[in-house]
């Protein structure tokens, strides 16, 4: 009679989990799907008058932050080579859709630009840990520093996700910032003119 009543206990629970992961798995399917409709979104937000940003020719502010590994990433280590600093979030539709051509851009021009995502944590509803499963789902091969405390995106004047800063070999702003998502040939453009 024990036996019965664990053994119902026990198929009861299994049948919550499989019910749970169910109703889970169809809750984020249908996330993504709206995610993708609605790429056709260029990201926005309301914003001051000085949110211009950083005009060409100005020096790019330093900065020194970390990855998902833990790794210290400093601008300035790489001057001498084109960065496109982009900023971004994981509940962000509009950055998920320029993410897999900044990826072809990594795998074709990663010799000559370096691509750094930074990953404004601070607005992640659970931090670190959103990036990181973003990261697993992805595996996107860019350097992804985290800007844990908006200090960064501050600095950058950074007002609505994406934006991307095209900062030339010797460390200064080289082109207007764009705000909204990228295209490859975009990205392409930007680069043969930065210098």
């Amino acid at each position: 009679m024990i036996k019965n009543i664990i053994a119902t206990g026990v198929l009861l629970v299994l049948v919550g989990i499989v019910v749970f992961n169910f109703f889970d798995n169809q809750k984020e399917a249908e996330t993504e799907k709206a995610s993708e409709m609605n790429t056709s979104s260029e990201g926005g937000a309301i914003a001051p008058v000085e949110s211009a940003g950083l005009e060409p020719g100005e020096a790019a502010p330093d900065f020194s932050l970390q990855t998902l590994t833990g790794e210290p990433i400093q601008l300035s280590d790489f001057k001498g080579k084109k960065v496109i600093l982009n900023f971004w979030a994981t509940w962000c539709p509009p950055c998920k859709k320029e993410m897999p051509e900044m990826q072809t851009i990594q795998e074709e021009y990663g010799n000559e630009v370096e691509i750094l995502a930074v990953n404004m944590t601070d607005s992640e509803s659970k931090g670190i840990s959103d990036v990181q499963k973003f990261q697993e789902k992805f595996k996107y091969t860019y350097t992804m520093p985290l800007d844990e405390d908006g200090e960064l995106s501050t600095a950058y004047k950074v007002y609505n996700v994406p934006t991307t800063y095209f900062i030339g070999s010797d460390g200064k702003i080289a082109l207007p910032r764009k705000s909204g998502p990228m295209t490859y040939d975009f990205m392409v453009e930007s680069i043969s003119q930065m210098e």
